[in-house]
């Protein structure tokens, strides 16, 4: 696979749970990859030294036992890895995430989702990740199954006029292949069409067209986003092993959806910024599609995106 080099595995404090470090060591054992594990604490007070050192032992100790429980509890080849630790104290946890990955020149994040009631969606910290950090931020659900039964989705928009968002989609495209080599093998690839003004064309007094009119145009509509994505799967090197949902519909309800009806376990999607603006990285569309998934995300932005957190 090696997609990944350099890979950070993030949890707060003593909160660990083994189904994010068994994903972590899986995807650096795949990757040939390092591993460090970035522990996040509450500031000590200044006049307790003495206490925050023993606590960070305890920490750290209870941090080695849970990677050994994990890697023991992983299928496959139990390949030596280079694992390092580190823990920092403070507030601001998202920022100092970011800048760590930064200074560390990480290429991938990878934490335990912090999910909504409900099981939907991320909580503020992963949703400030989502948004700001550089690199590729991987928010980990439980997977009921092992890796080799582990389902691998993409998402993708063939007809974006953006060049960082074909490159993109090229780029998730490759990895989701990658990935999927590693898992049971298929690869899902969405992608999401509609008629624009269809209600208009059938309902409104001004623009009501006959049915076999409208129905002219949806079709002509389906194939003109099917050929882009065809292009596109074979601009990727997309031909076997994979299973091609064309949905007709708006992204933030089909995607989700399919991901529940089809139990797919991880959803590779890309993040495309607005109009130029720095640290501007997820529109409305991608937040609502966030905001209703119920399975893990492997969020990707272009190489030209630039982070709002800067290295103090």
């Amino acid at each position: 696979m090696n997609n990944f080099h350099n890979i950070l595995f993030v949890t707060l404090g003593t909160d660990h749970k083994a189904e994010g470090l068994k994903q972590a060591i899986s995807v650096a054992r795949n990757n040939n990859a390092k591993l460090k594990i970035l522990i996040l604490v509450p500031e000590m007070p200044d006049a307790m030294p003495d206490y925050r050192k023993q606590l960070d032992d305890l920490i750290l100790t209870h941090t080695r036992n849970l990677v050994e429980t994990a890697s023991a509890a992983l299928h496959g080849p139990h390949t030596p890895l280079n694992i390092t630790y580190d823990i920092e104290g403070g507030s601001t946890a998202a920022i100092r995430i970011i800048q760590h990955a930064i200074k560390g020149k990480h290429d991938l994040i990878i934490k335990d989702a912090d999910v909504r009631d409900g099981n939907a969606g991320f909580k503020a910290l992963d949703m400030a990740l989502l948004r700001k950090c550089p690199c590729p931020v991987w928010l980990c659900r439980p997977i009921p199954d092992s890796r080799e039964n582990m389902s691998v989705a993409v998402a993708i928009d063939p007809e974006s006029p953006n060049a960082s968002a074909h490159a993109l989609s090229i780029r998730m495209l490759k990895l989701g292949r990658a990935m999927a080599d590693t898992c049971n093998g298929t690869l899902n690839i969405i992608s999401c069409w509609d008629l624009p003004y269809e209600a208009a064309l059938r309902d409104s007094a001004f623009l009501s067209r006959p049915e076999n009119e409208i129905e002219h145009h949806i079709r002509a509509r389906a194939a003109e986003h099917r050929e882009a994505l065809q292009g596109l799967l074979d601009e990727a090197g997309q031909t076997d092993r994979q299973v091609v949902h064309h949905l007709r519909g708006i992204p933030e309800d089909a995607i989700p959806s399919l991901i529940r009806n089809h139990g797919i376990d991880v959803l590779i999607m890309g993040t495309v910024a607005r109009g130029g603006i720095v640290g501007f990285i997820m529109g409305n569309t991608a937040e609502n599609i966030v905001q209703n998934l119920t399975c893990s995300l492997l969020a990707l932005k272009p190489d030209n995106f630039v982070s709002p957190v800067k290295i103090g």
